[in-house]
């Protein structure tokens, strides 16, 4: 019987950034209008679209090898699961989130405190109200269905304890934040039984080194050039490199070529300089993975 991984792909809101990632870590995956089972082109590797909230419970129960969600989800699920490793991109995608207490704008509610008693609405039940019985502030909390912005607006509840990133979604909703409930990344976990088993943890271990890789990658470019030895020190003083560069002496006498991974945003500054510098053939290429 063939042995197969079941790799949960969150539903929603992470779905393409997650495709995404894993097609620059080198996988092609395929999603059909409607189904909840994706292709991939490893036949070790059996996809299925879950919604991130619900993701830790299925890796937990064994009915999922692994999965990514977001760390709120795991704890608001309180799954024990194993958490192979943060995906983190330098850039937005797979960047923090923050699940952040707000109100009107206009409300008397200035902090925690003066929730006593009062009514609030979110989708992070269980965390917030750890978070409230911390601060021994007694509060009714309701699950919020969706529009929780509306809740607050509408007079349906006293606050919300809502997910965002800049806090946009709120000012545009007229909504001021009085304090941060947790925040989250977003995380690569896997069923505790499953690692246990040889042969599953070395496929997981494997799809953690590739997508590893491709987080490294991710707004990053690899840079070629030659130079002359009068000009060599010069040039490698003006390198914002992760190491040293690479050099290698060419052919022609006196000169090399060096090689090195820069930041993509810093490329438009960097390529006029090195070329005053004395830099040649200078070629710019873009990576898929870096594997430490």
């Amino acid at each position: 019987m063939r042995k197969v991984l079941k790799l949960g792909i969150p539903k929603g809101s992470l779905q393409q950034a997650t495709i995404k990632l894993f097609q620059k870590a080198g996988f092609k995956i395929d999603v059909e209008p409607r189904s909840y089972f994706p292709s991939i082109d490893d036949l070790q590797i059996q996809p299925i679209l879950i919604r991130a909230q619900e993701m830790s419970r299925y890796v937990e129960d064994a009915i999922l090898d692994c999965g990514i969600t977001g760390e709120d989800w795991i704890k608001e699920n309180n799954s024990d699961v194993i958490r192979i490793t943060e995906l983190l991109y330098a850039k937005r995608t797979f960047s923090p989130v923050r699940w952040v207490l707000a109100v009107k704008e206009n409300s008397k509610i200035k902090k925690v405190q003066d929730l006593q008693d009062k009514r609030v609405a979110t989708e992070l039940v269980s965390v917030t109200k750890k978070f409230f019985k911390k601060r021994k502030v007694k509060v009714v909390v309701e699950f919020s269905w969706g529009a929780t912005e509306v809740k607050v607006k509408s007079g349906l509840a006293d606050a919300i304890v809502e997910l965002t990133e800049t806090g946009a979604s709120l000012r545009a909703n007229n909504l001021r934040q009085i304090d941060c409930v947790c925040e989250s990344t977003t995380k690569f976990i896997a069923n505790k039984k499953s690692v246990k088993d040889p042969w599953k943890k070395r496929k997981i271990d494997y799809l953690s080194l590739l997508l590893k890789g491709a987080i490294r990658a991710e707004g990053k470019v690899g840079i070629k050039l030659n130079v002359n030895t009068k000009n060599l020190n010069k040039i490698i003083r003006a390198l914002p490199a992760l190491k040293r560069p690479t050099i290698s002496s060419l052919v022609t006498p006196g000169w090399f070529a060096l090689e090195v991974v820069i930041e993509e945003d810093q490329i438009k500054k960097l390529i006029p300089l090195l070329k005053s510098k004395g830099a040649e053939g200078i070629v710019e290429y873009p990576l898929n993975k870096i594997i430490n």
